[in-house]
């Protein structure tokens, strides 16, 4: 049997931290390894424990969940974080990549999905509650052509695909074997073609008009 998820929990209301510890406890593939208040504590216990996965707040005291994101990714970028929060807005939603995480779970999803986010986080994939990223694609596609992906090269197409399933640059780069210098220019020109902003965007879109073929 495969040694379980390992799982750091950062949130400042103790209810709610002992409600989804208490929820992973009939998962045997998942195990709490710690419990955090705040961003400091989240950071001195990710390099502790060194975690697969942390679920951090965005709201908490201190630092915030998205900076001890930023933090944890340069200090433990083994460990696989995702934001658990009430912020429904795509500017937070788009930080909280930025910063590292790989996904952005709404607080009052099931127990069985929150198990579901955790294991997908752990083997490498992106999450982002439907909600959220159904809005997104309304305010990404307004007002653009029928199939914005069509603008794009088969190469930029390969890298857009390996972007969706979560790998960096470098990684993009090593599967593609092309330096990481010329993955971010591809990046640069995927990103104006598709006029988004970022690569969560950029995958998102992907995403849509992938599921339309």
């Amino acid at each position: 049997m495969s040694e379980p998820i390992r799982i750091l929990i950062a949130d400042d209301h103790p209810l709610f931290r002992e409600g989804v510890v208490h929820s992973f406890g009939s998962e045997p593939d998942l195990s709490v390894v710690g419990q955090a208040a705040n961003g400091e504590e989240a950071l001195q216990l990710a390099r502790d424990l060194l975690p697969d996965v942390a679920l951090l707040d965005i709201g908490m005291p201190g630092w915030g969940g998205l900076v001890t994101a930023e933090k944890i990714t340069t200090a433990c970028p083994a460990t696989r974080i995702v934001m658990l929060t009430v912020f429904e807005d795509e500017d937070k939603l788009l930080a909280a990549f930025k910063a590292g995480a790989r996904g952005y779970v709404l607080k009052g999803v099931s127990a069985r999905e929150l198990a579901s986010v955790v294991r997908a986080a752990a083997g490498g994939e992106v999450y982002v509650s439907p909600s959220l990223a159904a809005g997104i694609l309304v305010a990404l596609t307004r007002g653009r052509p029928p199939d914005p992906l069509q603008e794009l090269t088969d190469r930029e197409h390969s890298i857009l695909e390996l972007i969706g399933e979560g790998l960096t640059n470098r990684e993009i780069g090593e599967r593609l074997y092309l330096s990481e210098k010329t993955i971010k220019h591809y990046m640069t020109n995927i990103l104006q073609k598709l006029q988004v902003r970022s690569r969560v965007e950029a995958a998102l879109l992907a995403a849509r008009y992938g599921k339309q073929e």
